[in-house]
């Protein structure tokens, strides 16, 4: 496995798919900067009582459609360096159990998204700072405003990249995924057991957890599955 994440990172080494990551996080910032400071007096009397309970509010609302259309874009973009080449049978070819191969696929997207909120983490402290709203940064909000959406976030993930191996017109899983973004940003009137609901965290149970939990177990489901169709298949 280490071998083929290896080998998938010298493949998008030169790819737009680390601007991307970068891309995700600095928008929703960047936005939140502006949003701050056109309406800085307005803002930070509605969130007086807690000025970073504010901006980390303010800031998951952006993050969520990012996610969701920057997972799209970059499992897309992962598989289509095959696709573009033709590669997939010489790369199944090789020594290299089919299920190796998918699941680098997988773990690799899983780790620039994480990469991604990371950037997100930092970028909204650094934000913080520059607004003045003190230095008693409320890390666990923090935490779960940057990670808990994109482990909910995991059917998706595992969704998309199936989609984008075993299609190679990738037309058709960007559509599934814009059209997934447009969900999400209506998710407020799904019910809880709709996934598209699960990234914003917000339940009947009033417990973010239970949404992540949620999104691990589909999203294990959905690899799985996903995993059973690519090795019973030819990839062309």
């Amino acid at each position: 496995m280490l071998s083929i994440l290896a080998s998938d990172f010298i493949k998008i080494k030169r790819k737009l798919i680390w601007f991307l990551i970068f891309l995700g996080p600095f928008g929703v910032v960047a936005l939140e900067a502006v949003n701050f400071g056109l309406r800085y007096d307005y803002l930070t009397k509605v969130h007086e009582k807690d000025l970073w309970a504010g901006l980390i509010g303010e800031a998951k609302y952006l993050a969520i459609p990012a996610l969701m259309l920057g997972l799209t874009l970059i499992a897309s973009m992962i598989s289509n360096i095959e696709h573009q080449t033709n590669a997939w049978k010489q790369l199944l070819a090789l020594p290299v159990s089919k299920l190796r191969v998918f699941t680098g696929k997988f773990v690799l997207t899983a780790l620039l998204l994480f990469v991604s909120s990371t950037f997100l983490f930092l970028g909204i402290i650094v934000l913080g700072f520059f607004l003045k709203f003190g230095t008693d940064v409320p890390f666990l909000s923090l935490l779960k405003m940057a990670y808990f959406p994109y482990l909910a976030a995991m059917p998706f993930i595992a969704l998309q990249i199936w989609l984008s191996i075993t299609m190679k017109n990738q037309a058709i899983p960007l559509v599934i995924g814009i059209v997934g973004t447009i969900l999400s940003l209506m998710s407020f009137r799904f019910p809880d057991w709709m996934p598209w609901k699960w990234p914003s965290l917000n339940n009947g149970w009033d417990d973010p957890l239970y949404s992540v939990i949620f999104g691990l177990v589909c999203g294990l489901a959905i690899y799985l599955i996903g995993l059973l169709d690519f090795a019973r298949k030819d990839v062309k």
